[in-house]
């Protein structure tokens, strides 16, 4: 059931282009207990078809700026291969505090955001 929930809330976030796989990541780590490695190869896979129909559905709406995605989609290949690379040779427990020092900095960035347009608005 949790596992049926987790891939529809993480399809949501994704498909509105807000990192599902952070939040399947989390939750499949925390809440699942599978492991680091494991949640992250998950990770991946689930981004496949995720991905390419949030790629239909905004190519559609004509909302894709092409010159601008290709150059991003290239680099961020090479760097997801590098990134792979690289999680296969870092221990699981570093993995994860590694992971969680990002969930940390994603936090304090949203926060910061938050406090900028709501709260002081220059």
């Amino acid at each position: 059931m949790l596992e049926g929930l987790t891939g529809v809330i993480s399809g949501i976030i994704s498909g509105m282009g807000m990192g599902g796989g952070t939040i399947l990541i989390t939750i499949l780590v925390c809440f699942l207990s599978v492991d680091q490695k494991v949640a992250q190869a998950v990770n991946l896979v689930f981004f496949i078809p995720t991905s390419l129909v949030a790629t239909i559905v905004n190519k559609k709406n004509k909302q894709i700026d092409w010159k601008l995605a290709i150059p991003i989609a290239v680099l961020g290949a090479i760097g997801a291969f590098a990134g792979a690379f690289i999680a296969t040779k870092i221990e699981v427990g570093m993995l994860r505090k590694l992971f969680a020092i990002f969930l940390i900095l994603i936090a304090i960035f949203e926060a910061y955001s938050w406090y900028k347009k709501y709260i002081k608005k220059n």
